[in-house]
């Protein structure tokens, strides 16, 4: 397990990290998200000791990083992919730093395989695209077989095939008992790779919950596709619900406003106020044949947006 306890790191006045508490689990893929400047890559560096905070622990498997003898056992990283010797082959650079955990050759070759570059392996790094590179830094991540990973905007660079190949494998580690800590702006891949979300803004913490609880959090409304939409729409209301006419092709009624509504001819209804299953329910009860019944949650995007609204560092205008 990544653990971070009440961590506090600090440049001068500035407080990057405010005494951050998180810790991504074994066993599945923990998305850190925060606007830029909210101390994410600060709070990864301090995890690897490459940052001295002025008070807590982030520590790995229990453990400072920097307390492990052959720390690539435990953690794999990725938090730069441009950080490499240009002038060495690629299979020369993930060769050294396997040396460097007493981590035979065999493995290198492995790992190169494993992250498509076994064709571009005796080639010099300084001819890589940004995509070639962020895979070398996985495959050095992926080295020492380790229990945990951590990965800074992995996706960087990558292609549309490279980016469903990072999201497959994430997906496979975690799949395998081992933690995955992964930081990206990419919202819609977060939303589809993530158990959990981890959200910070200015250095504080500001959501720690499960992937479905957000979405459940951040509910908007049920889509309903009835053969008579005016007669569930009375029945609805007079349940609670708010009722209104879904937007589409076809959509002639205005917004449902009263307990009695006529004459609507509408693709589909939008209600707030009741849940699914009850809507299934009233309906049933008064006979009338639904088509579709789809509860929408808001976007990770959008979720995201409102939880760091007023702690973004720059806003466009």
């Amino acid at each position: 397990m990544i653990e971070v306890n009440e961590l506090t790191v600090r440049y001068g006045d500035a407080t990057a990290v405010d005494e951050l508490t998180f810790a991504a689990k074994p066993g599945q893929v923990t998305g850190f998200l925060g606007p830029n400047g909210a101390g994410k890559s600060t709070t990864m560096r301090a995890v690897l000791g490459l940052e001295a905070p002025q008070s807590g622990t982030a520590l790995v498997a229990g453990r400072p990083y920097a307390s492990l003898k052959r720390p690539l056992l435990t953690l794999g990283a990725l938090l730069d992919a441009g950080a490499v010797h240009g002038g060495r082959t690629a299979r020369a650079h993930v060769a050294c730093v396997a040396r460097s955990n007493g981590i035979g050759l065999a493995r290198v070759d492995e790992v190169l395989d494993r992250v498509g570059l076994t064709p571009a392996a005796g080639k010099r790094i300084a001819t890589f695209s940004l995509g070639m590179k962020q895979r070398l830094g996985i495959a050095v991540a992926l080295l020492g077989d380790p229990e945990a990973l951590m990965f800074d905007e992995p996706v960087n660079g990558l292609d549309p095939e490279g980016v469903r190949w990072i999201r497959e494998l994430m997906r496979a580690l975690a799949a395998e008992g081992r933690a995955v800590l992964v930081s990206s702006h990419l919202m819609a891949e977060v939303a589809v790779t993530a158990d959990h979300v981890v959200v910070v803004g200015g250095g504080r913490l500001i959501a720690d919950t499960p992937m479905a609880a957000l979405a459940a959090r951040y509910r908007r409304d049920v889509l309903v596709r009835a053969a008579d939409p005016a007669a569930l729409a009375t029945v609805l209301q007079a349940h609670g619900g708010v009722v209104r006419a879904e937007d589409g092709p076809g959509v002639t009624g205005p917004a449902v406003t009263g307990p009695a509504v006529t004459g609507l001819a509408v693709t589909g209804l939008a209600v707030t106020g009741l849940e699914a299953r009850r809507i299934g329910e009233l309906a049933f009860a008064h006979g009338v044949a639904l088509y579709e019944l789809t509860p929408r949650e808001a976007s990770l995007e959008e979720a995201f947006m409102e939880l760091t609204d007023g702690s973004r560092e720059y806003v466009a205008r």
